[in-house]
């Protein structure tokens, strides 16, 4: 019997940081990093994930919000091409379903939200060279510096919902040096 299954892209910064924040995450099954595509006004590619859950280990609604908690969801910055904030739905459920989690999650950040929702239109993977970035090399300094934040961040506030793993490499390099 299989598992049920869904999927949700999200974008908003670097898609090495927001795979490896999707990858810590229980119920998600599988995170592809790459661009996404939208229709016209935001057709330019953006870097995003997709990212494949099992709706009865994490909702949507989590998942939405572990986004808005791990990249600058309320900064209209310059790169916003590059790194559109956004949530990209494959149906109409979601899209409804995605506006209403902005609408009540709005109240809990103090500058207004710039996270869109946008339908998916297409998808391409980035170089195998960069997939599971974290994963495979968390010493990186671009790991310790922009990623350790993000899932330290994710391990206090959705400890719930978060796999068991290894400590972030804060507390190695603390036992080490």
């Amino acid at each position: 019997m299989t598992q049920p299954e869904d999927r949700i892209g999200l974008g908003g910064g670097c898609h090495w940081c927001t795979e490896a924040v999707f990858q810590t995450l229980r119920g998600v099954r599988h995170v592809a990093q790459g661009f996404i595509q939208s229709s016209p006004p935001h057709d330019s590619w953006s870097e995003a994930v997709i990212v494949r859950f099992d709706p009865h280990d994490i909702d949507l609604a989590t998942l939405i919000e572990v986004h808005l908690r791990t990249h600058a969801s309320t900064s209209a910055h310059k790169l916003r091409g590059k790194y559109r904030s956004a949530i990209y739905v494959f149906n109409d459920a979601q899209k409804i379903q995605a506006g209403n989690v902005l609408q009540d999650l709005q109240r809990e950040f103090d500058a207004p939200l710039q996270t869109m929702v946008l339908c998916h239109k297409a998808f391409k993977p980035s170089d195998t060279r960069f997939q599971n970035y974290y994963a495979t090399d968390p010493e990186r300094p671009f790991c310790q510096t922009y990623i350790d934040p993000k899932l330290r961040l994710l391990r206090e506030r959705f400890s719930g919902n978060t796999k068991a793993a290894p400590p972030i490499n804060e507390t190695v390099r603390a036992s080490t040096g």
